[in-house]
């Protein structure tokens, strides 16, 4: 079973160099595949696949023209993992299950240095309070203790570099042994995920909408400040000289900063909680859980709660908790997107189809009186059609 950790590091200036001039350029070759394949698939109609431009790139291009030859000056196997990358988005459009491939921009792509344990000189080893990665060296690790340490028998396969708001992490990939399944429960579990409430358990359990609480408010408020402030910074900019910009810019780079800061702040906090919810849920042991495969990118499109959608991160908490459940041993059943969890009393099986969205309680002709979301978690939970994930 392979299980990945992900925890900040604290480099050199010299090493924060190299991973800066690295995830550069990763960015500009990523974007150089998207180009050159759309270039030769307007003139040829053809694809050119990721080991192709490798060759081509290393062989042909960068010795004709030496001008380039600053992308072989960092680590070969990041840049090669870029271009697989793009690769593999070419082929998830082809396949039709996303849209065509984006070019990467600076400060705002999600791009990494990536690492690899090839032979026994790029050994990745890892200690309590530092990680030896290829072409790096030794980094410090804030977390310490977290990372899989040479003591414990467990090797590292390979990892990535990354640089968010101002501070680096690093991911790695390792092989752990097939530990024994716990002994589960009979009974199962239905989880209803909604925006009022973050999810209603079948056993009665509530997870409150974290979003709704003083703290996260107080974070929303001050981020809108400091995106206002940013704002007039860019338009005071427009106004200004040439020579009075350059220290205009510098402030805005500060400016920049700071809304980054609060944006990882707050994304961390409701990180957090998912990781709390699902190892509360799955320390229960159930048998099977249940949830309801939610058509998110249809709910994003309605304007009143498309903003309290997002913020509940619902796509994160599925793959999350299936992650989890391969690893107890708990079977995670998907119950259909049209399955009527809500309008179903779970007394009689009666179905109320002009229930709406404000409708907060069920109420039944035979009498059976629960809270909407609770009898749709009972409902789940019951359900007879669904899907193994």
């Amino acid at each position: 079973m392979r299980k990945s950790y992900k925890t900040e590091i604290n480099p050199t200036p010299e090493q924060k160099r190299i991973i800066n001039r690295t995830i550069g350029v990763c960015r500009y070759v990523y974007n150089f595949y998207l180009a050159h394949n759309k270039e030769i698939y307007e003139q040829e109609k053809n694809f050119v696949s990721g080991m192709d431009f490798s060759k081509w790139l290393n062989n042909i291009f960068i010795p004709n023209n030496p001008e380039y030859h600053w992308i072989k000056e960092v680590s070969s196997k990041s840049v090669k993992q870029s271009i697989m990358n793009a690769e593999k988005a070419f082929k998830r459009f082809f396949k039709r299950q996303s849209r065509f491939p984006k070019f990467k921009k600076k400060n705002r792509s999600d791009v990494k240095m990536y690492f690899v344990k090839t032979d026994s000189k790029s050994v990745i080893q890892c200690e309590r309070y530092r990680i030896r990665i290829p072409t790096l060296g030794w980094l410090g690790i804030k977390e310490k203790g977290y990372l899989p340490t040479v003591k414990s028998g467990i090797i590292i396969k390979s990892g990535s570099v990354s640089y968010k708001a101002g501070r680096y992490y690093v991911s790695v990939l390792v092989d752990m042994p097939e530990s024994e399944k716990e002994k589960l429960n009979n009974s199962g579990l239905g989880i209803d995920l909604g925006v009022k409430e973050f999810a209603v358990l079948s056993d009665s359990t509530v997870y409150k909408n974290i979003n709704k609480t003083q703290k996260m408010k107080q974070l929303e408020k001050q981020l809108k400040r400091e995106q206002r402030c940013l704002s007039r910074k860019y338009e005071d900019l427009k106004k200004r000289s040439k020579k009075k910009g350059e220290a205009t810019r510098q402030n805005i780079q500060k400016q920049v900063l700071k809304v980054q800061k609060l944006h990882q702040r707050i994304d961390n906090i409701r990180t957090d909680y998912i990781n709390k919810c699902i190892s509360e849920i799955v320390k229960t042991k159930p048998s099977y859980i249940t949830i309801e495969d939610l058509n998110i990118s249809g709910m994003m499109k309605n304007r009143h709660l498309s903003k309290a959608v997002a913020q509940q991160k619902f796509y994160e908490f599925r793959t999350k908790l299936k992650s989890k459940c391969n690893e107890f041993g708990i079977e995670l059943r998907i119950a259909d997107r049209w399955f009527p969890s809500s309008k179903i009393c779970h007394e009689c099986g009666y179905m109320k189809t002009d229930l709406k969205l404000s409708d907060r309680e069920y109420v039944c002709k035979c009498g059976y009186h629960a809270d909407r979301d609770y009898n749709a978690s009972l409902n789940l939970r019951d359900a007879f059609t669904y899907k193994i994930a």
